[in-house]
């Protein structure tokens, strides 16, 4: 019984020790220390739940960190996959993409991508009101999972790729700046034409 004991615990320290955690427990560390965040929908359940999974994981969440996770946009789809006999019931597919970008100093964009979940869920015709509610734990499962995953893609990122990224930012943006002057001194030093003068008789 003892060795069984022993064996149980230096599993768990083992798989702790290797950043094991079991699925909604716990928190992910992040490098990231300091972050910005908002969203289209300021007071939406997903920038919401965000916020409190950031914090929770020792995230300081304020208007001016040095950079910022924007949610850009949140769309929901639902289509139907198959029907039973007398229509009573049917499997509907929900799938929700979310777009986001991480922003730098002089709000140049770092990072354009995207996130996707897809849940299956049934709906009984014959009980509305328990469709409806166990469509909204989907619903509620699917946020989970959007924002588990956005933890993820933070939890790769360092602040030295952050500054990297930055600096990809600025050195893009200089250039771009520097096009548009340089085609508007061309503009101004090409000589202008004047109007034909058509000779008369």
């Amino acid at each position: 019984m003892i060795k069984r004991n022993l064996l149980v615990m230096g599993l768990a320290v083992l798989l702790s020790a290797c950043g094991f955690q079991l699925r909604g427990t716990g928190t992910a560390e992040l490098a990231i220390r300091e972050l910005d965040l908002s969203a289209r929908n300021s007071y939406g359940e997903t920038v919401t739940l965000m916020r409190q999974v950031l914090e929770s994981s020792g995230v300081k969440v304020y208007a001016s960190a040095p950079y910022k996770l924007v949610l850009t946009n949140e769309q929901e789809t639902q289509r139907s996959l198959s029907y039973s006999g007398g229509g009573h019931s049917a499997e509907y597919e929900l799938t929700t993409v979310l777009n986001y970008q991480i922003v730098g100093h002089n709000k140049l964009s770092l990072l354009d991508d995207k996130l996707q979940v897809q849940k299956v869920f049934i709906h009984d015709g014959s009980n509305i009101t328990g469709s409806d509610q166990e469509a909204n734990e989907v619903r509620k499962e699917m946020r989970r999972d959007l924002v588990q995953r956005m933890m993820l893609r933070l939890q790769q990122l360092t602040p030295a790729q952050l500054d990297q990224l930055q600096q990809t930012a600025d050195d893009r943006a200089k250039a771009e700046a520097d096009a548009l002057e340089a085609a508007r001194k061309a503009e101004a030093n090409t000589p202008r034409q004047s109007p034909m003068q058509v000779p008369t008789e």
